[in-house]
């Protein structure tokens, strides 16, 4: 009875998801006239998508909203400007599943798998021994390369994205803080796969960022807890066009998918991005990793601690402390956060 495709009903099932539960059961009762009462929200997800009979009559009702197309737009790495009135916004919707739908799609079966998952290695010789055979600084490189390749495709000034964007490669409880110190100073957390996914999106899509990683030894380091989180720190300069504004240094937290066979996903992201006007004399040629390997550990035991309200005020008045030269919670602060939080657990 539906007249959507099949890449219709599956983009629309996830555009869906971003309803909360009272609009959709609202919206399930539009589409059916009452007629279908549905057990639960993916009941009526599903009455929603028999029961319409295109995507236009479905998109423009009321009840899905113009900014929800949007969000769902940003988050598949489709760059419309804010401001694209909601048929508009149906109109690429349309063209976007529509070219799902092309059969070029099918013909490459394996870059598209590949696309979708941080394939990084090779395939342990036994699942008890995998923790220990993983190259932690092989890892590092070839996140870094997928990590920055696929969010810098985002930028349009280097036309069309090549690459998928969007909260699929994160864990869904994903934290990112950004600190950045350009023509002010500010410290941001975000919270979510979606909302974290379309944060980093707005910095190369909206702001025209470039961030270029230095892969060297000083650039890159990386380092693993006993428990199977994987961290990677790395440094970079950071460009839009022709112009370099300053400099990055970006700390990602990995942990394998028990589901996906050599996939891993993000766990958190501290991002900190200064500006060359607040950087010493020199800095800015050589982007230098100021962590080390044990800091990384010692950092993820500050996060591993941070379980009560006392924890995670400490943990954020490391960050307020630290001054637009120093490190993003450097690593001897994270090593004296440590001590102070195991001494009072201790008590």
């Amino acid at each position: 009875m539906s007249g959507l495709s099949q890449p219709e009903m599956e983009g629309c099932r996830n555009l869906l998801g971003l309803l909360d539960n009272d609009e959709i059961m609202a919206l399930c009762d539009t589409v059916t006239n009452r007629l279908v009462q549905p057990e639960d929200r993916q009941d009526a997800i599903r009455a929603i998508l028999v029961y319409s009979q295109s995507v236009e009559e479905l998109l423009k009702r009321k009840k899905v909203h113009r900014e929800v197309i949007f969000k769902y737009l940003a988050t598949q790495g489709v760059i419309i400007p804010p401001a694209t009135e909601k048929h508009n916004l149906v109109q690429h919707a349309k063209e976007y599943w529509k070219r799902q739908s092309q059969p070029k799609l099918k013909d490459t079966p394996e870059p598209v798998a590949k696309r979708e998952a941080l394939q990084l290695f090779e395939k342990q010789e036994t699942q008890d021994k995998k923790a220990e055979k993983v190259d932690i600084r092989r890892l590092g490189e070839e996140f870094c390369h997928w990590f920055f390749e696929r969010l810098n495709s985002q930028n349009p000034l280097l036309g069309p994205p090549h690459a998928d964007w969007g909260p699929q490669h994160f864990w869904h409880d994903v934290k990112l803080r950004f600190y950045y110190n350009t023509s002010e100073k500010n410290v941001t957390d975000y919270h979510g796969a979606e909302i974290v996914s379309l944060r980093l999106l707005s910095l190369v899509k909206e702001e025209f960022l470039f961030l270029s990683p230095n892969l060297d030894s000083r650039g890159l380091k990386c380092a693993s807890s006993p428990h199977g989180l994987v961290m990677v720190g790395v440094a970079g300069t950071v460009h839009r066009g022709n112009t370099c504004l300053g400099i990055f240094e970006q700390v990602f937290g990995l942990i394998r998918c028990p589901f996906v066979e050599n996939t891993w996903k993000i766990k958190f992201i501290n991002l900190r991005i200064v500006g060359e006007s607040s950087l010493a004399p020199g800095t800015l040629q050589t982007p230098s990793v100021t962590f080390e390997p044990s800091d990384l550990e010692a950092f993820y035991n500050v996060i591993s601690l941070c379980g009560t309200n006392e924890a995670r005020l400490n943990g954020k008045q490391t960050v307020d402390s630290g001054t637009g030269d120093q490190a993003f919670c450097t690593g001897n602060e994270a090593l004296l956060s440590k001590r102070e939080l195991s001494s009072a657990q201790k008590h």
